[in-house]
């Protein structure tokens, strides 16, 4: 039960293996605990000489952390007022110094940070959702900033694109053959990479030699070579990440008829099928690895050796066997 709280009948175990004079390796062992957890629970409540188990499980109960209302949750009629300034039209700074300058509602003041939190709550802290129309902006959330020191982040490069949450169903079935998901794999000091393709379904793999670099054209240039060996009726759908590299996806999906999806930001799990292969592919070009060393032989290859490599995920099938049936088979 990693990251769970201690039960009161685990600690009633901790306090016998305290009697019986265990160590609290073993007592940690028997609970299935990691030996560090029962050790601070120990310390935390007197020690060995006193701990007992009913003492520790009321003082964990009061010590838990609940949540805490706030400032116009606890107070309505300081939420009212601030509900009737913006109403107004006026802004939640104007709205802050005027109540500091009364002396607030019942002495308590508030910020105009937290009134704009209340405000981009939607509902969520003790003010009325839409306020937001009432702000100078009327923007529905608020602009991401930089902090001190740090760049501000350029702008999407990719334009107008399809999220993953708009790819059509069967994809995430794994049932059809044709839905790839790529990615780039980058080699040492970021100035070589390696273009990955693999099919969900069969887990099919290509892979696409970049010799002129990993900029939009080159990508773009290097999956229409790689989809020229996928038949055209198996060119349903490929999901990639929202990196710059595929800032072509347009005249990429019109080139080889095939509609790229975008996964969330920072969020590698919603192509799991093209992460699992890339921690494949590593094992034949290492972390840190000079990629441009490679050639579209030396690719080609290793392509060939995972595709007819056995998959317990295949039920020990290998992905060419999977995709060659694929594409023999009859289309209705």
């Amino acid at each position: 039960m990693p990251g769970s709280a201690l039960t009161l009948e685990e600690r009633e175990e901790i306090r016998a293996g305290i009697v019986a004079g265990e160590a609290a390796a073993g007592i940690a062992r028997r609970l299935g605990r990691s030996p560090s957890t029962v050790s601070r629970e120990i310390d935390r409540n007197g020690g060995r000489q006193r701990y007992c188990a009913s003492v520790a499980q009321q003082r964990a109960v009061v010590g838990r952390g609940r949540p805490r209302l706030t400032k116009f949750q606890a107070n309505p009629d300081l939420a009212r007022r601030v509900e009737l300034g913006l109403e107004a039209f006026d802004s939640p700074t104007t709205i802050a110094r005027q109540l500091a300058g009364a002396g607030g509602i019942d002495g308590v003041t508030v910020s105009a940070e937290t009134i704009y939190q209340a405000v981009y709550s939607h509902g969520t802290r003790g003010l009325p959702a839409g306020l937001h129309d009432k702000l100078h902006r009327r923007r529905r959330r608020r602009k991401p900033r930089c902090r001190p020191g740090e760049k501000p982040k350029k702008p999407c490069s990719l334009g107008v694109f399809n999220l993953i949450t708009t790819r059509p169903e069967i994809a995430e079935t794994r049932r059809e053959v044709g839905h790839f998901e790529g990615d780039l794999i980058i080699g040492a000091a970021g100035k070589s990479a390696i273009v990955t393709v693999v099919d969900r379904a069969s887990r099919f793999n290509l892979l696409g030699h970049l010799p002129a670099g990993h900029d939009a054209d080159s990508v773009r240039d290097c999956l229409i070579g790689l989809f020229h060996w996928v038949p055209v009726e198996l060119r349903k759908t490929l999901t990639w990440d929202q990196g710059s590299e595929m800032a072509r996806h347009a005249q990429l999906a019109a080139t080889v008829g095939i509609d790229v999806y975008f996964a969330e930001p920072h969020s590698p799990w919603m192509r799991p099928t093209n992460e699992n292969f890339n921690g494949l592919l590593r094992r034949y070009v290492g972390k840190g690895t000079d990629l441009s060393i490679f050639t579209p032989q030396d690719l080609h290859r290793i392509s060939c050796r995972i595709n007819n490599m056995p998959r317990r995920s295949l039920k020990w099938n290998t992905a060419r066997n999977v995709y060659n049936a694929a594409i023999s088979a009859p289309t209705t």
